[in-house]
């Protein structure tokens, strides 16, 4: 181990960048890259073996520990699924003899190995035996695809032998397999990982490629992981604001934002100054925009953290206002875009913590992403015309073709 270490800290103190010490380039960097890879693939398997036999010997109970995944998440700060992943390729793997001497050297990442290792799981290992599968051959051949294809063959080589093993069994439960893990990052924002069924994935892909498809505008320059990102947040707005999810603790899910009146008046952005629901921390400018469509309390808070009094919470924009702003709009009043009123805000023109009015002549629906543009120096302002006017942060106007400016006509049949 000590050799080792002391190679890595070589490797480590060697300079790669061009402007400094002997240039690297191109080729060079690659040659250094795939042993680099292949080592990573080495002590990958050499984790994954030495895992499996803390697992056999119950080494995790010397920690106090009861398995190896919790001994993973707690001491080696893996996330779950990436700790659970190891473990159960630990054990396959010595049901895999030829795929465990291909990740050993190097060839296979630790990933694939877990992905092929499914094929060892108790239950399917009973149902090779059960029809007098040669597991060594099936071990072999998924291992060659691993070696030679990309990841997402392997993902389907696996596949399609689970199925074949399985064809005339019963359906299985499509729960079983599903996972959603998400993880919170120190600056609230969150990142995950989720595994569906393919009925599963493609009921996902149904609801967002609508969303998608029904919120794209002229000059769009999203990429499609932006799109989807989007869609899957308006989506959840959309529930939120349907008002049938259910009930918590009495309540109506919804989205909470704790801010210092001051900061809340302060016209500043002032970062970290608003606290969320589920701990993240957001900036005086951020609760202020989604202060435009939501309710304000008020609570006096005493100097020991004690709440002295709780006023009523308003609504800024009541519904009777929204229905006719609804009405009146259409859908999001911003240059281009065809968002539909259930997506949109409710946005004073000049700010509610300004002094402006809550009334249909200070209300502009506004999406999301539009919503968010305008409180970033973006304007909107209607004309007396009845035309909404956008005017970008350099003071530039952002013109289109001719718009509807109220809900579409019906005709009578």
């Amino acid at each position: 181990m000590d050799e080792l270490m002391a190679a890595l800290d070589g490797l480590a103190g060697e300079d790669l960048a061009p402007l400094f010490g002997p240039a690297l380039f191109g080729p060079v960097l690659l040659d250094r890259l795939r042993p680099l890879l292949a080592a990573q693939n080495r002590l990958a398997a050499e984790v994954t073996r030495t895992v499996r036999e803390c697992e056999v010997s119950g080494a995790a109970e010397v920690d106090g520990l009861k398995t190896m995944g919790s001994w993973l998440r707690g001491h080696a700060h893996l996330a779950a699924a990436e700790a659970a992943r190891v473990v159960r390729a630990g054990r396959a793997l010595e049901h895999l003899p030829t795929l465990a001497a291909a990740f050993a050297a190097g060839h296979v990442t630790g990933e694939q190995a877990a992905i092929v290792g499914r094929v060892a799981e108790p239950e399917q290992l009973s149902r090779a035996a059960e029809q007098d599968v040669d597991l060594a051959a099936v071990d072999a051949v998924l291992t060659d695809v691993a070696r030679e294809r990309p990841h997402a063959d392997v993902a389907k080589a696996v596949h399609h032998y689970l199925d074949r093993l399985d064809a005339d069994g019963p359906q299985p439960d499509p729960t079983e397999g599903r996972r959603l893990v998400i993880a919170r990052h120190p600056d609230g924002s969150i990142s995950g990982r989720f595994d569906l069924d393919a009925v599963g994935g493609q009921k996902l892909q149904a609801a967002l490629e609508s969303i998608v498809q029904a919120g794209r505008a002229a000059g769009d320059e999203r990429t499609r992981a932006q799109q989807q990102a989007d869609a899957l947040v308006q989506l959840c707005d959309n529930q939120l604001a349907a008002g049938n999810l259910p009930v918590l603790r009495g309540h109506k899910p919804h989205v909470i934002v704790t801010i210092d009146s001051e900061d809340l008046a302060d016209p500043s952005a002032g970062s970290g100054a608003a606290e969320m629901g589920f701990g993240a921390t957001i900036s005086a400018a951020r609760a202020r925009w989604m202060a435009c469509d939501g309710q304000v309390t008020r609570v006096v808070m005493g100097p020991d953290g004690v709440p002295l009094d709780v006023g009523g919470t308003i609504r800024l924009f009541p519904p009777h206002i929204r229905r006719a702003a609804e009405v009146r709009d259409g859908g999001c009043v911003f240059a281009g875009c065809r968002a539909p009123t259930w997506w949109c805000d409710m946005h004073h023109l000049p700010a509610w913590i300004d002094g402006g009015a809550t009334d249909l002549a200070n209300a502009a629906l506004l999406c999301e992403r539009h919503h968010t543009k305008v409180h970033h120096g973006f304007r909107v302002e209607r004309q007396p015309d009845g035309r909404w006017r956008i005017w970008r942060p350099d003071g530039t106007e952002i013109l289109t073709g001719p718009r509807r400016t109220g809900p579409p006509l019906v005709t009578a049949a």
